[in-house]
């Protein structure tokens, strides 16, 4: 496995605790992340009976429980961490999985996936301070990003200053490769603009 997984010992003993309640033998874990690489992702765990595996899933022995890791979400797990920490409640099991949402590119990574990673990290933190974020359409043949503004940068008056002199500027310097930024976002919509 080429991915980061930490799964503490007190998770891995609180969730050998719940397969055992389940009573058959040879239960496991099973990992996956839904909708990866979208603001939607979720990182979840489930029970896994034997023979409910799939063919391509990793499997990773620890020493109380034994994991099958989605191949499809690998990426989407590096450097995810499962921990259970008792408190007054009884006790919680968390999930952190940092790149479940956006997995870490590299320059070799496909451009869709390193232009995603660059209005994810570096731009939408910006306009979320507007209610605003900005989502890549589509890649033309071309090499142009077609991009789609939601939220407060919809209908926003400052919208072309933000395309051209933030967004624009910042995937041009960061890749070369790209051609160019178009916006294909109906501003007519000033609903939720954060300037009208």
């Amino acid at each position: 496995m080429d991915i980061q997984l930490n799964i503490t010992e007190s998770a891995q003993t609180y969730l050998a605790g719940l397969l055992e309640k389940q009573g058959t033998a040879g239960m496991s874990v099973r990992m996956f992340v839904t909708q990866p690489g979208t603001k939607y992702a979720e990182t979840c765990l489930a029970y896994c009976r034997p023979g409910e595996e799939k063919d391509n899933d990793e499997l990773v022995e620890l020493s109380h429980i034994r994991v099958y890791l989605e191949k499809n979400s690998l990426p989407y797990l590096d450097e995810a961490e499962v921990d259970y920490a008792k408190d007054r409640m009884g006790g919680q099991l968390t999930i952190k999985a940092p790149n479940a949402k956006m997995p870490k590119v590299n320059k070799d990574s496909p451009l869709e996936e390193q232009i995603n990673y660059i209005l994810f990290t570096e731009i939408n933190p910006g306009l979320a301070a507007h209610g605003g974020d900005v989502t890549l359409e589509e890649l033309t043949d071309d090499q142009v990003a077609v991009l789609k503004f939601g939220g407060g940068c919809q209908g926003c008056s400052a919208v072309d200053m933000t395309l051209k002199d933030g967004v624009e500027k910042t995937l041009l310097e960061r890749l070369p490769q790209l051609k160019g930024v178009r916006d294909v976002t109906d501003h007519t919509v000033t609903d939720n603009a954060y300037f009208q």
